[in-house]
């Protein structure tokens, strides 16, 4: 059994071709039985889908990497060539050092964030619901998990972070003198908005409204944090009355058009709007970001306010990655004592074969009137020497190497106890 993995993410891909591949949460269990169909023997398979990063794993006997290409690059409806310049391919120990750096936020585009684990943990439990998690995988990832809470506690990695929802509050201070004297509008409800949402509460706005697909939930994050509601199908036609708008939906398509910002702005007379484009597909048109007056900014716009913030953090990196190979190194340590299962499996059905074989025939002496202290030593001089009969036969081998290699073996399995 082995593990590979295939993925693309904020380091390898623009957020172009990203949008591409990002599947909606109601789309995954579906995605997962359509790939486990694409392989021509059982395979354990998971999908982990964030802003950042698309990413599939997989086990089985043997690798299957061009399928699982083939499918991804069809998810997508992207030619495999161009998908090839922008994919990572992992296999084996890199694949699950891969897994375990993911999990403990070492390969996210915020060094040390913990949302991270919370969405591969939600990829692993789907995949388990569906079937598609099999023990293999299971294992990589509760162990990934246990490594993750390590290194969150033995190691700063996570102390000052600065995430998305913070970068955000930096950069719309930087346009705004004070946020006090803003409005600001939310386009969706859900984990990311919640954070973006305390940040900006943090800061006392003017007014804080809330749109989102479905009424109660936004209504009750507007009541969380005192804010309005807003439908969804009115954002566009109120644009003009939010400074900040903060985006994040799981919509395939954009909600936010060009001709809606430039609407806004002629109502505004030209006062700027700083815009957050969070989502993956993106909510906003990217033809917005050339508007005078707009300032918008996507994930991937993000990374530099992020990166001049985590450098402190860079120092508790050297830990963490030890942490992280102790913990592969065992994961790989167990997957390749998976190979012996069949023996193992084979040895103790054979070990209980004679241990019912001798109970049967204790059985029948007791029976009979047989002393009961008689058939107890029956009962253990049977089983001694059926557990004694291969490694003596071996011993008495007429090749002396043979002799040699069984005499090494039974020092070690009977005489170093």
């Amino acid at each position: 059994m082995t593990v590979w993995t295939l993925g693309l993410n904020h380091r390898t891909a623009p957020i172009e071709l990203r949008e591409r591949f990002s599947f909606a949460s109601e789309q995954l269990e579906q995605s997962l039985r359509a790939l486990r169909e694409r392989f021509e023997t059982h395979k354990e398979v998971a999908i982990l889908s964030t802003c950042n990063r698309t990413e599939i794993y997989c086990a089985g006997d043997e690798v299957s990497r061009p399928q699982t290409l083939s499918w991804l690059a069809e998810s997508g409806k992207t030619k495999i060539d161009l998908l090839q310049s922008h994919i990572y391919k992992l296999e084996g120990v890199a694949s699950a050092r891969h897994a375990f750096r993911v999990a403990s936020g070492l390969d996210s585009m915020v060094l040390g964030e913990s949302q991270i684990l919370g969405q591969l943990k939600s990829a692993v439990r789907l995949a388990a619901d569906t079937g598609a998690l099999g023990t293999t995988l299971n294992q990589m990832f509760q162990r990934s998990f246990a490594v993750a809470k390590e290194v969150r506690s033995n190691t700063d990695i996570g102390s000052s972070s600065i995430s998305m929802a913070a970068a955000s509050v930096r950069l719309a201070s930087q346009i705004f003198e004070n946020i006090k004297d803003t409005n600001i509008l939310f386009v969706g409800a859900g984990e990311m908005i919640e954070l973006c949402a305390t940040h900006f509460a943090a800061k006392s706005p003017r007014s804080i409204t809330i749109a989102n697909r479905t009424a109660s939930r936004a209504q009750a994050l507007a009541t969380r944090h005192g804010a309005q509601t807003l439908a969804l199908s009115d954002v566009n036609a109120r644009l003009a009355d939010f400074d900040i708008v903060v985006s994040c939906t799981a919509s395939p398509e954009a909600l936010i058009g060009l001709e809606a910002v430039k609407s806004a702005l002629r109502k505004r007379k030209c006062r700027p709007i700083f815009m957050v484009d969070l989502a993956v597909p993106r909510d906003i048109s990217p033809a917005v970001k050339r508007l005078q007056d707009i300032y918008l900014y996507t994930v991937d716009d993000l990374t530099t306010v992020i990166n001049n913030a985590q450098n402190q953090r860079k120092g508790a990196v050297v830990t963490a990655e030890v942490i992280i190979d102790e913990g592969v190194q065992k994961f790989m340590n167990w997957l390749s004592s998976r190979h012996h299962v069949p023996m193992i499996q084979q040895l103790n059905s054979q070990a209980d074969g004679w241990r019912q074989a001798e109970l049967a025939r204790a059985r029948k002496r007791i029976e009979k009137g047989q002393n009961i202290d008689e058939v107890l030593e029956c009962l253990s001089l049977g089983v001694m020497k059926k557990m004694l009969n291969g490694p003596l036969r071996e011993l008495h081998h007429p090749e002396d190497h043979q002799r040699q290699k069984a005499l090494e073996a039974v020092k070690q399995m009977f005489l170093n106890t």
